[in-house]
């Protein structure tokens, strides 16, 4: 009798370890929304979990850690959470996808910072009928922070593209303007010519066609 009770001990001690020692899940995919953050920003990361056991799973937690500094130097660590309904169970061979939202502070420092994606799994276990706390994957991605000197910078870029189109526009309508009045100086100065031409050619012809009346002498009486 004692010796039943010792198998089925060892062989539920056995069955136990196997199902915290497996790899009952992993992350293939943890990718931001974006490249580039700015300070302040709302954003997401997104966590695809893959079930590569012959059994069901459930992912309990889904979380990213963030590392940052402050602008003024002070170091960091935010958690946040997936906004999912969980437990959420994974069949064998199927991946399920969970959106974590972001909130970066105002005063975050500019550069590069790590984030730290995790999940906490459970093994489902046929013989036992029972959850059995499994492995926790994780992954890791980068996310940037844009300077905020930079963001002036390209800000300043743009309005002085903006003027020196500006002042490219008003250079092209003033050369516009200025053609224009060449042009018109220019007829101008052509009727004056044609008009003194034609007065000219009006008085020869006035000079050349007229001829002066001969008075005739009185009678005698």
């Amino acid at each position: 009798m004692k010796s039943k009770i010792f198998i089925i001990a060892a062989t539920s001690f056995l069955l136990l370890v196997f199902a915290i020692g497996v790899q009952a899940a992993t992350i293939t995919s943890c990718t931001l929304d974006r490249d580039t953050y700015e300070q302040g920003e709302t954003g997401y990361v997104s966590l695809t979990v893959y079930n590569n056991m012959d059994d069901t799973i459930r992912v309990t937690e889904v979380r990213a850690t963030i590392d940052y500094y402050y602008t003024e130097g002070t170091v960091y660590l935010q958690t946040f959470f997936t906004n999912a309904t969980l437990p959420e169970e994974i069949l064998q061979g199927q991946s399920s996808t969970f959106i974590i939202p972001l909130s970066l502070p105002a005063n975050i420092a500019s550069g590069y910072t790590k984030l730290s994606c995790r999940a906490k799994t459970d093994l489902w276990n046929t013989q036992s009928q029972r959850w059995y706390a499994s492995d926790n994957p994780t992954a890791e991605s980068v996310l940037y922070v844009e300077s905020p000197y930079k963001q002036q910078f390209e800000e300043q870029q743009a309005v002085n593209q903006q003027l020196e189109n500006t002042i490219s526009q008003l250079e092209e309508d003033l050369q516009a303007l200025q053609t224009s009045y060449n042009n018109t100086t220019l007829a101008m100065y052509i009727l004056i010519a044609i008009t003194i031409a034609l007065g000219a050619t009006m008085a020869f012809l006035m000079k050349l066609l007229w001829k002066p009346k001969t008075i005739p002498s009185p009678a005698p009486q």
